[in-house]
């Protein structure tokens, strides 16, 4: 059966007409001189909070307010509106005999969406309600697209992530999560400044994309003609940088990793590194449990956190497990007593688990672990001491050569950070190296290549380091409650962006005639939400 051409003619043909008024209204204005894009600037002398939280000493005074123009309620004589700023929503008071009759007709022309600036005196109503009673109002940008039909009513997901400025309009919830990123961040770097850390900046632009297991993005420097990879780690650069003597040092910056797109997975994240000279992975394990008790309090006010439903106490001692008693506890298999490859190989057909022929033992006791313990590691719990093979940066335990002085930090199932007792002995670490060359060639494109300005590095001497990596992301989705990383990524990775194709053209949001009206009777919502 073919599709009705005309089943979508009426809604297209009504926001064309809405988009029409718009343009007549800018090109009037144009005419009358009253251009607002050739307004170039506005003193703003206070935000909606500042005026509402401080009306006891604003009463009387002026102040100046600009913002974008979500409800407006012409009454003759006499209006109002609502103004919406970075900190909230705020009322203003607009009379023909306090503005002026013109600026009064000029006013009542405004569309919702607009972005107006107001000058005038702090009063409250007799409800209650702090507001601006206007004396001047001018507009410094004209919306020529409506915003959604409601205040809350851009609910598409892909729409919502393809055009993340109106969705940071539409929605206050979305914007105080970016908020409390910028909190976050803000709150790890002052974490580690205060106990001596340096913050520093590598490369993204590398020749050897080494330090994780992932591929790598790749690309070509035309002026030196060289092929260059995106980094997909940031840790030996900074690993250099303890060479060198600096002994502490952090980065937080982006990395890139050629892979799928889920939940939690997004090819573009942001990475916070840090390395300490003089101490281990114990050392880092400490450290992680003072941060995130910092940032849960800081942040959220309690280090009893929510996510999903569920209750995270971040503020009790994190449990510390082996990776080999995490899979003997819920797979019951100990991996100790397992001597052979053979019979790893054999314990994993016997549980239905798939493995590649190139798989050691070490690789069949972590997808033992992925595939039973994971999900079971709802509270905090550092898993530690992982086989040599799958940690090819970290520092052999004495006690036993098998394993590394590795630990990842798990919460609501989830991998937070990754630390090690960092590798130094340089001889080791070419043989490792060497090892993960052999893995490439043999079709592995996750493989770690031999670095060899590193080695050189390693040889001129590394002291004992800690060393440790926090995907900020995930924890900035335990802190906000987000259940995906698209939620916290100010513009994450979609298909193809706006206007590359017209299969990705994103969806308009939906108007109406009624649409301001509806945009009021939801303010109500959004007010209580600030």
């Amino acid at each position: 059966m073919s599709e009705n051409p005309n089943v979508n003619a009426a809604p297209q043909q009504e926001l064309s007409e809405i988009l029409q008024v718009r343009r007549d209204k800018l090109a009037a204005l144009q005419q009358e001189g009253r251009d607002p894009f050739l307004i170039t600037k506005y003193d703003v002398t206070h935000h909606s909070t500042e005026v509402v939280e401080g009306f006891a000493a604003l009463e009387g005074k002026a102040v100046s307010v600009a913002g974008r123009l979500m409800v407006k309620r012409v009454m003759g004589k006499a209006s109002f509106c609502k103004i919406q700023d970075r900190e909230g929503i705020l009322q203003i008071y607009v009379a023909r005999d306090s503005v002026g009759q013109e600026e009064y007709a000029a006013f009542k022309k405004l569309d919702i969406g607009d972005i107006v600036g107001v000058t005038g005196a702090v009063f409250q109503t007799k409800t209650g309600e702090t507001t601006v009673h206007a004396a001047s109002l001018t507009l410094l940008s004209k919306s020529l697209k409506p915003l959604p039909e409601k205040f809350h009513g851009l609910t598409d997901v892909d729409a919502r992530y393809r055009q993340r400025y109106v969705d940071l309009i539409a929605n206050p919830n979305v914007r105080d999560t970016f908020i409390k990123r910028s909190q976050i961040i803000s709150e790890i770097r002052r974490f580690l400044d205060a106990r001596g850390f340096m913050e520093v900046e590598t490369p993204m632009l590398v020749s050897n994309a080494g330090g994780a297991a992932a591929r790598p993005f790749e690309t070509h420097y035309n002026a030196l003609d060289e092929d260059v990879r995106l980094r997909i780690s940031l840790e030996l650069y900074l690993k250099r940088l303890i060479v060198g003597g600096l002994e502490k040092v952090y980065e937080i910056g982006r990395v890139f990793r050629n892979e799928g797109l889920d939940t939690r997975h997004n090819p573009e994240f942001t990475l916070m590194e840090l390395y300490q000279a003089y101490t281990d992975y114990n050392g880092m394990m400490d450290l992680t449990e003072e941060l995130f008790r910092h940032l849960a309090l800081t942040v959220c006010g309690t280090t009893m956190i929510s996510y999903q439903g569920t209750g995270i106490d971040l503020g009790k001692p994190f449990e510390r497990l082996t990776m080999t008693d995490a899979v003997k506890r819920w797979a019951g298999v100990d991996f100790d007593a397992v001597a052979t490859e053979e019979e790893a190989k054999a314990l994993a057909k016997a549980h239905g688990i798939e493995y590649e022929d190139r798989h050691k033992k070490g690789d069949i006791v972590n997808l033992f672990f992925e595939t039973y313990c994971e999900e079971k590691l709802i509270q905090p719990v550092f898993i530690m001491d992982h086989p040599v093979e799958i940690s090819p940066l970290t520092k052999r335990k004495p006690s036993d050569p098998s394993k590394v002085e590795r630990f990842e930090l798990f919460i609501y199932g989830r991998e937070m950070c990754n630390a090690y007792s960092e590798l130094n002995d340089p001889i080791d670490q070419r043989a490792r190296f060497a090892a993960q060359d052999a893995l490439a060639a043999a079709g592995d494109a996750e493989a770690n290549h031999t670095d060899e300005d590193f080695l050189n590095a390693l040889e001129i001497g590394m002291p004992p380091t800690g060393g440790i990596g926090y995907g900020i992301d995930r924890l900035v989705m335990l802190l906000t409650d987000s259940a995906s990383i698209r939620d916290v990524l100010l513009f994450p990775t979609m298909k193809c962006s706006f206007g590359d194709s017209p299969k990705c053209s994103p969806k308009l949001p939906k108007v109406s005639p009624n649409s301001e009206r509806e945009m009021c009777k939801s303010l109500l919502v959004a007010e209580k939400h600030y």
